[in-house]
């Protein structure tokens, strides 16, 4: 049966100081079949700890989120803006080299968590931040390397279609299929809604990613702005904003997808008050669309 997940990333970010504490009273208020645990670098000094703290709790945790820039280091080069311009620059083959193993390193504390929790599944973001897929053939090479770091954990290391600036996200995740006939995605709605491809997926040039499995996890979200609209990037409840649910639906029934879904719809505000009423409601929904799937 198709699980339902919640992001930990929807009730724990900077307002209420990331703190991984709050999961297990938060979890005791959620109707979901388990999590999608998103990886935070400030973590990363006390590891140990947090590790410990979240299995005390018990929670089913079947699927990671890798830390969303640690594919920024394997781009080489960096980019960003100073004095409202914007600048990029190559990484010397020295620099190249320390800020891959950097990546590599924490990959494998991500994976180390990954495995800790029981998790089989791990979702990544192959490109991420202001650099994104300006140079994804260095990332596409390096995620064979991390597949197979993956593959030695049991893990099934997933590229999802992140929102980019450079080409689009369906291009991109065909770019890492040619590069990788087996390799696997997450589809986000929100992410495909961002650049206007949410229902691609369901025509001949693109269901490919259906037809032949690569798609093994669904994050589902609603987005509100127009395309590319780089102001209006937040995750949206299902319903609050303009995904055609109903036609997506409708459309994926077709195809015969066994997979999970995460449910990722910001629920913190700015005091850091959780509202898991919200996100029962999703879950609710969502449930009430895959029911007989």
């Amino acid at each position: 049966m198709n699980q339902i997940l919640c992001s930990t990333g929807a009730l724990i970010g900077r307002p209420n100081n990331r703190d991984y504490r709050l999961l297990k009273g938060l979890a005791e208020e959620l109707s979901c079949d388990g999590f999608e645990f998103m990886v935070y670098d400030t973590w990363y000094p006390e590891a140990e700890e947090m590790i410990e703290t979240v299995k005390s709790f018990g929670l089913r945790i079947p699927v990671i989120h890798c830390e969303k820039a640690l594919s920024e280091k394997l781009a080489g080069g960096s980019a960003g803006y100073v004095d409202g311009s914007y600048y990029y620059r190559e990484r010397t083959p020295e620099e190249d080299r320390e800020s891959v193993d950097a990546a590599l390193e924490e990959f494998r504390l991500n994976l180390r968590i990954a495995r800790e929790f029981g998790a089989d599944r791990m979702v990544f973001h192959l490109w991420n931040g202001i650099i994104s897929d300006r140079n994804l053939e260095h990332n596409i090479r390096h995620f064979g390397t991390l597949r197979r770091m993956a593959e030695k954990e049991g893990i099934c290391l997933m590229a999802e279609n992140v929102v980019c600036n450079t080409v689009d996200p369906m291009t991109d995740l065909a770019r890492v299929r040619d590069a990788y006939p087996d390799a696997t995605f997450v589809y986000d709605t929100k992410m495909a809604e961002f650049h206007g491809q949410t229902m691609q997926l369901f025509t001949p040039a693109w269901d490919w990613m259906l037809k032949e499995g690569h798609i093994r996890h669904l994050h589902i979200n609603d987005y509100g702005g127009g395309i590319k609209d780089w102001g209006n990037l937040k995750v949206l409840p299902i319903g609050k904003g303009h995904v055609d649910f109903d036609a997506f639906f409708e459309k994926l029934k077709t195809y015969g997808y066994r997979g999970d879904y995460t449910v990722e719809a910001t629920a913190f505000d700015r005091s850091g008050t959780v509202d898991t009423a919200m996100l029962n409601e999703c879950f609710a929904n969502l449930r009430g669309r895959i029911e007989g799937m």
